[in-house]
């Protein structure tokens, strides 16, 4: 199974239907563990019908990390494609970075718990998405 993760100055705003924040916390990354799931994963989610896709992301980041003090910023807009996803077509997502100062003490999702790490851990959820995502976040912030 071929993924492909592509990356993109702008898309068409209705083309975004995903969320994902690349987050640190003191130098750390921040990984959420999904209560069903074992793996780890970057926040981030679905957007909502009529949802500013910047509100997607303070909300995914709110609901997934607890973050409530945080710098949020867009990184790009990026694409994947899965044969076993949405019948292989190109799917549209904005990749953000955030910076978290403060979290709330407990999570109110289906997120049992947010994980400090210093690099990528091997049991992502998504392994042929994330690192990719990481990597391009990284790159725009060292620019």
């Amino acid at each position: 199974m071929q993924i492909t993760v592509n990356f993109y100055d702008k898309v068409p705003d209705e083309f975004l239907k995903f969320a994902v924040i690349v987050t640190e916390h003191h130098g750390k990354w921040v990984f959420c563990k999904h209560r069903e799931r074992d793996t780890l994963e970057i926040p981030g989610g679905h957007r909502e019908p009529g949802e500013n896709i910047d509100v997607t992301a303070k909300r995914e980041l709110y609901e997934e990390t607890g973050a409530i003090q945080y710098e949020l910023k867009p990184v790009c807009v990026y694409s994947v494609i899965a044969p076993d996803n949405f019948d292989g077509r190109e799917t549209f997502g904005m990749l953000y970075y955030a910076d978290v100062k403060v979290f709330e003490e407990e999570l109110h999702s289906e997120i049992e718990k947010i994980i400090l790490l210093d690099s990528l851990p091997e049991n992502l959820t998504y392994p042929e998405i994330q690192p990719k995502l990481m990597e391009k976040a990284e790159s725009v912030l060292m620019m």
